[in-house]
């Protein structure tokens, strides 16, 4: 059942306000993606398609869930967030060249998944910035799922 949001003067306080940090977490993420693609006009690996497809619904799903203060969330929430981890874990590990070469996917053809390219003002990797993301948004989850329900 969902929750209501907790307040103290007027603040909405609590589980919502993380749902509400994890929904800016995952549009950040979405509207990132979406500028280095279409303004930056760096075209997105393979690896990093599978990640869009699970951070894209995340900033959907969380926004309806903050809209209407349904703080469990986290039950549907968690397990897309959970699986663009992995991949975004695996793409990392592929980066920073601790798996072979001959397990890139991206390998086969069109952008490589360890190209130079995969930076962002030729320092911060890609894959980082999403691994990121995906674990401070589990990370938020797990914080609401532990959070008593207030009605």
């Amino acid at each position: 059942m969902p929750t209501t949001r907790t307040q103290h003067a007027g603040v909405p306080t609590g589980p919502w306000l993380l749902l509400l940090g994890a929904w800016a977490i995952a549009l950040a993420a979405t509207l990132g993606a979406i500028f280095i693609g279409e303004v930056m006009g760096q075209a997105p690996c393979l690896l990093c398609w599978y990640q869009r497809a699970f951070m894209f619904p995340l900033a959907v799903i969380l926004a309806v869930a903050a809209y209407r203060s349904d703080t469990s969330a986290w039950r549907y929430a968690l397990p897309v967030a959970a699986i663009g981890w992995l991949v975004a874990a695996y793409h990392m590990l592929i980066y920073a060249e601790l798996l072979p070469k001959s397990i890139e996917p991206c390998a086969q053809g069109g952008p490589s998944c360890t190209d130079a390219a995969m930076t962002i003002l030729g320092t911060v990797p890609i894959p980082a910035l999403s691994l990121g993301a995906f674990s401070t948004i589990i990370l938020m989850l797990l914080m609401i799922r532990r959070e008593p329900i207030h009605e």
